[in-house]
């Protein structure tokens, strides 16, 4: 069993390791970063969104942002919008479980923010309804996926394709990104920046 468990672990740093040799993916993250920075000197919000596993990255990256990552430090506007189950339940029963996101962000979502949405497939039925109503807003799309990007991908104004088609290692890798993002954003708002 122990080299079963060093196994996992080694499939879970490989993909990592990709992550780290592939330029155009870190420009990407890079990218992202710096669009979140931006969006925070204004009075924008970042929202998130994703089924299990993804709904609860949607979630702790949320919350690092409203409470704190590193250090303290005013809060910063962020919303998962798979926490209220009111919402959640009341729109699902009412127009289907593909809209449960895109009518959240018709509601809640204005022009100038980023919408994040987190699928390993890159094919969540109700983040590419989200898409949909994300854009008809002009609310900026991040994909967080895995596999190939799937739809999301060519929907996304920025995709951040996790190169693996093993669900698990793409979800550890998507706290990653999201940590990092975390990071910078905190860093270059609050603190002393980044090092170039």
């Amino acid at each position: 069993m122990k080299e079963y468990i060093k196994e996992q672990i080694k499939k879970s740093y490989e993909i990592k390791q990709a992550i780290y040799e592939n330029d155009d993916l870190l420009n990407k993250i890079e990218d992202v970063a710096q669009r979140c920075v931006a969006l925070y000197k204004t009075d924008k919000k970042t929202i998130l969104a994703g089924n299990g596993g993804s709904a609860a990255d949607a979630q702790h990256i949320a919350a690092e942002l409203v409470g704190r990552y590193g250090f303290d430090r005013p809060s910063i506007p962020s919303l998962a919008l798979t926490t209220d189950t009111s919402n959640l339940t009341a729109i699902g029963n009412d127009y289907g479980y593909e809209h449960v996101f895109s009518r959240q962000l018709e509601g809640m979502g204005q022009k100038g923010d980023i919408f994040i949405g987190i699928s390993t497939s890159g094919n969540s039925i109700n983040i590419i309804k989200a898409f949909e109503s994300a854009k008809k807003k002009g609310i900026i799309t991040i994909a967080l996926t895995g596999r190939d990007g799937g739809i999301m991908a060519s929907m996304a104004d920025v995709a951040l394709i996790v190169p693996s088609y093993s669900t698990p290692r793409i979800q550890e890798s998507h706290i990653l990104i999201g940590h990092i993002l975390c990071d910078i954003i905190e860093k270059e708002t609050f603190g002393d920046g980044i090092s170039k």
